[in-house]
């Protein structure tokens, strides 16, 4: 299918907002659950807007293991209800599920909720009888090792070119109060030398594993006018998915699925350039890399160069990237969190990591459902 041009615009383009968004704190919560945390973010981002949850006519809510459960304790008897999958892709399968609904009009204001206890229960991502199994491999960190592993003999990458995504990203959690890891700066020899997991990959080149939930509230863009924060229009959203590699690292890095995903920019209407700041998908530094290639930032294989003098970093580069510490260093929310910094961005509500004159912020995604998302300040 051709993308649709500038000139016959996407039919959702900037007709649905973001209007309300709440987080939790992160950490270690072994008081509550996963249903104590949503219900938190939730109330926090009806709070935001200015809606009660008696206006929620639409609930999509993910590692929350029942929506029924989960309205029953909000007072919500929605119209239009799902749970998603828990894997990181579908925070942005979600948010596009969300804006074809109230396209719709299945519903008029969509909850999104994301509560994830894994760190006060222990959660294993890896280990036993896991879908990579068959090959060796017991955990994503050893897919993705694997993946830059091959990067790094076809292009003459290394390690150290990831140490420019890991110290960024710390950096710009320094600036966030609510980061994990604020306050623990990083340097590029702590980068270089923390502690070994699946080479070529260190400590520092994965996600964190935290408890901690997100809630977006989406509605259509002329109702979003009259609540009460400035709205966020979701301008284009693309997606392909690639199952070629199900289990078995990919030999491509996702690029033809990646390179689909740049139909966004048509779906948008407006161009790279107009980008001010990035919001990556980064439960592995290489997974950075990867969606920078893969759209079109930089040439294929030339990534650590494109990012070696503080391209992505606050201050200093062009392409501000994940500015409230990502799952680097924010906290492990699987993109939900991500999206919600891009909102907040475009709402000028950072602060000291606040971008300069937010117009647009581009989501990516970079697994075997590639993504990518343009949200926009309204006018």
């Amino acid at each position: 299918m051709n993308a649709p041009s500038i000139s016959s615009p996407w039919p959702l383009r900037d007709k649905v907002a973001f209007a309300g968004i709440g987080t939790t704190r992160y950490g270690s919560f072994p008081e509550t659950d996963s249903y104590g945390l949503g219900c938190e973010a939730l109330n926090i981002a009806l709070e935001d807007c200015g809606l009660k949850p008696g206006d929620i006519d639409g609930l999509i809510v993910s590692r929350i293991p029942s929506y029924e459960r989960f309205a029953e304790i909000m007072g919500i008897n929605p119209q239009f209800c799902l749970l998603t999958e828990t894997a990181g892709r579908f925070s942005g399968v979600s948010m596009a599920l969300a804006a074809n609904a109230l396209y719709s009009g299945a519903a008029k204001y969509v909850a999104l909720v994301y509560g994830n206890n894994g760190r006060s229960v222990r959660m294993r991502y890896g280990g036993g009888d896991s879908q990579w199994s068959p090959w060796g491999m017991t955990s994503p960190g050893a897919i993705h090792a694997m993946m830059w592993r091959r990067h790094m003999h076809e292009f003459g990458t290394t390690h150290a070119d990831l140490g420019p995504v890991a110290t960024a990203f710390r950096h710009h959690a320094c600036l966030n109060p609510d980061a994990v890891m604020h306050g623990r700066p990083i340097s590029l020899l702590d980068h270089d030398r923390s502690r070994p997991i699946c080479e070529p990959l260190q400590l520092l080149d994965y996600c964190l594993i935290n408890d901690g939930a997100v809630a977006w509230i989406m509605t259509t863009a002329e109702r979003a006018r009259d609540l009460k924060r400035p709205p966020v229009l979701l301008s284009g959203y693309a997606r392909q998915d690639n199952f070629t590699y199900r289990t078995s690292p990919p030999d491509d890095f996702w690029y033809p699925s990646l390179s689909a995903t740049r139909s966004v920019y048509d779906r948008a209407g407006i161009g790279r350039e107009d980008i001010q700041g990035l919001g990556i998908y980064d439960n592995f530094s290489p997974t950075v890399m990867f969606s920078l290639e893969g759209l079109g930032f930089c040439k294929q294989g030339e990534s650590g160069d494109f990012v070696r003098d503080g391209t992505l970093q606050l201050g200093t580069g062009r392409w501000p990237t994940n500015t409230s510490g990502g799952h680097l260093s924010d906290s492990y929310m699987q993109g939900w969190g991500i999206i919600a910094e891009c909102v907040r961005q475009l709402r000028d509500d950072c602060g000291d990591r606040q971008i300069p004159n937010a117009q647009a912020m581009q989501y990516i995604c970079a697994t075997n459902i590639a993504q990518s998302a343009i949200l926009r300040r309204a006018a």
